[in-house]
């Protein structure tokens, strides 16, 4: 793990910060996890972490980064709610806490109850299509096209013999099955003929005649996007960081930063059982024969976004990022109604988007815990600074106005409503022209610490007067 820097908390000493319900103590903090939002933590001055009990065990104790033994859980739930202000919880602490605890009004804990209501593929998609179909009911099929986004997905097994009729529709596309509560690729295969998954169906699918045998693992199966947008003969995804304050009203901040993943080998359909071509996680990628870890697969958001605006220039760009845009708010607003919403809580997702060679973007899936183990020094700083920004915007320090559009590397796309962009922030300009109006800024230049200064500087002058 890369050490934390202490002087990088700028502008967060207790002279600085506002006169909130904390007052002037220190914020009492605790992580379920040990990697990059632990290294911030600590490094974040005026903030504690709660002693006598074990955060976040080390990895002499628990053999793995960010896994806690049986025991240190046990002792780490015997501790009050009321010790900490702070609590970055892994989902299955929340799982089986959430509905016991009673947080007190500055309490703030990562995830909202039913987050997995978004982050789960079968729910997802489910959330999705049932949108769509309200929006053609009540206006028209034209704007339900702005849904147009995800392949064409089942759930397996219940929706099986509804598959197997699209599946007879058009012979020899490529199906992808994958398991709908797993991550990092594992479960995922592709296949062509119905005979290629006889032998899930024969595991998973069979009438449940035995009374102990379990349930069947639910999978989602989707048509393989067979088209994807290559760079150097090799496929990619784009990891998209949204952070989501509140769901009523809904307030939703978008990153500038984020990273293309690459495959390791070049794409081609000929060999589907090759996961290297196909699946771009991380996780999958750095097991290949030939992975170099010094070179990795990843390209900053901002280098790819150069990349294709040099080759397409600077409206197809727009197109493409605008597109992203509407996947994230129309996949909230899906859930919005349905997500119980909790002042105390807030939620950071990794959207995980596919480009096709017509630079058309499409959702592939949603993160509740996307990852924040550093693979190298540039992930690191581009993680530490999200988390540093994700805890800026919550401003437990009360430190700002409120009211402000932009936070570090964060831009505030949605407040009960489209934010539109001040006339003087239209800094994600490419050869003089801005890209949008509206607030958003996937993909631009992220000058989080000079603007950071910029606003508690302001912020500070308006409390004064």
């Amino acid at each position: 793990m890369a050490k934390a820097n202490k002087t990088s908390g700028y502008m967060q000493s207790k002279a600085n910060r506002g006169k909130g319900p904390l007052g002037d103590r220190e914020i009492r903090y605790k992580s379920s996890l040990q990697n990059t939002i632990l290294d911030v933590l600590r490094a974040r001055p005026g903030w504690q972490e709660v002693p006598g009990q074990n955060t976040a065990p080390n990895t002499k104790e628990t053999g793995k980064t960010g896994q806690t033994s049986s025991s240190s859980k046990q002792e780490f739930n015997k501790v009050s709610e009321g010790e900490w202000d702070f609590y970055w919880c892994d989902r299955e602490w929340l799982h089986a806490n959430y509905d016991t605890m009673f947080l007190q009004e500055h309490q703030k804990i990562l995830h909202f109850r039913n987050h997995y209501e978004l982050t789960r593929k079968n729910l997802m998609v489910k959330n999705l299509k049932r949108l769509k179909k309200q929006v053609e009911r009540e206006q028209g099929k034209v704007e339900a096209q702005s849904f147009d986004f995800f392949p064409t997905t089942y759930e397996l097994p219940s929706e099986y013999h509804i598959f197997v009729e699209e599946f007879k529709k058009i012979p020899g596309i490529i199906w992808i099955m994958k398991p709908a509560a797993k991550s990092q690729g594992r479960g995922i295969f592709l296949f062509r003929r119905l005979k290629d998954i006889t032998d899930w169906k024969k595991g998973e699918y069979q009438p449940l005649t035995d009374p102990n045998r379990e349930v069947p693992e639910t999978y989602v199966v989707q048509r393989y996007i067979e088209n994807p947008y290559l760079i150097g003969s090799r496929k990619f995804d784009i990891r998209v960081y949204v952070l989501v304050v509140s769901y009523n009203p809904m307030k939703v901040w978008l990153y500038r930063g984020g990273f293309a993943r690459f495959s390791n080998t070049r794409f081609s359909l000929d060999s589907l059982e090759d996961t290297y071509i196909h699946l771009t996680n991380v996780a999958v990628q750095k097991t290949a024969p030939d992975y170099d870890p010094e070179k990795g697969c990843k390209w900053a958001t901002q280098q790819l976004r150069q990349y294709l605006t040099a080759k397409h220039g600077v409206d197809a760009v727009k197109k493409l990022f605008k597109g992203i845009d509407n996947i994230i708010m129309k996949s909230l607003q899906s859930v919005q109604k349905i997500i119980i919403n909790d002042k105390h809580c807030f939620e950071m997702y990794g959207y995980d988007i596919l480009v096709d060679d017509t630079l058309k973007p499409w959702l592939i899936e949603i993160n509740a815990s996307p990852s924040l183990t550093a693979s190298g020094k540039e992930d690191h700083d581009l993680k530490f600074g999200l988390l540093n920004d994700v805890l800026n915007v919550l401003d437990l320090e009360n430190r700002l106005t409120g009211k402000e559009k932009r936070i570090g590397g964060w831009d505030l796309i949605w407040d009960d409503g489209l934010v539109l962009a001040d006339d003087g922030n239209m800094d994600c300009s490419v050869h003089g022209s801005s890209i949008s109006t509206a607030n958003s800024f996937l993909g631009c230049h992220n000058d989080r610490k000079k603007q950071l200064r910029e606003i508690y500087t302001t912020a500070q002058a308006m409390k004064k007067s």
